[in-house]
């Protein structure tokens, strides 16, 4: 669909360069998703890899996050093995609900409750991050802090439209649950993509 050169805006790596390569199609279908355009992947047209990699080449930072839409409806590994033959950390942001492919230094897993994650994807994220729409969410939270490994980092992050009212609901119960961290989305506060 789209892809550029900024800064990580949320989770563990926020803040550092990152090229983002954000692919078309999703059938998860968040009410709340900021980006739409993304899910009618036939509304984007293909690349090639070697293209999508020397784009990402062109510039001094070496982590690429794939996102989506949903990245995982298309196969990963030709991809992730071409970015890291450039030296790239090959970086995901999920929802978990599709069979994994590609090779993965990290993965943010962000299960949705219109299509859960599956179990093996569960087992290998580096990082949870739930998105706070309502109270119900942190129930749904801990429900996948339970399924992902001892390591993963678990992080909260309000939905960015009700931030005035989730935000303060999630800092006490940070305060109530240390062992989660707040997620922010940056990117949005300092405008940049």
């Amino acid at each position: 669909m789209e892809s550029f050169y900024t800064l990580q805006g949320e989770g563990f790596h926020q803040g550092r360069a990152a090229y983002f390569i954000r692919l078309g199609g999703c059938d998860v279908g968040c009410h709340w998703c900021d980006v739409k355009d993304s899910w009618d992947a036939s509304r984007h047209p293909q690349r090639e890899v070697a293209d999508i990699v020397e784009e990402a080449a062109a510039h001094p930072g070496r982590i690429a996050v794939i996102t989506g839409g949903e990245p995982l409806l298309h196969n990963l590994d030709a991809l992730t093995k071409a970015l890291h033959k450039k030296g790239f950390h090959t970086h995901m942001e999920t929802s978990g609900s599709s069979p994994l492919s590609g090779s993965w230094d990290w993965i943010t897993l962000s299960p949705k409750k219109f299509k859960a994650p599956l179990p093996e994807i569960c087992k290998v994220a580096h990082e949870l991050k739930v998105v706070i729409f309502n109270k119900s969410d942190f129930a749904w939270a801990e429900k996948y802090a339970a399924l992902v490994g001892k390591d993963c980092r678990l992080y909260l992050q309000t939905e960015w439209e009700r931030g005035a009212e989730m935000t303060p609901l999630i800092v006490d119960y940070i305060k109530d649950h240390p062992e989660w961290t707040l997620s922010l989305q940056s990117h949005k506060y300092i405008h940049v993509p």
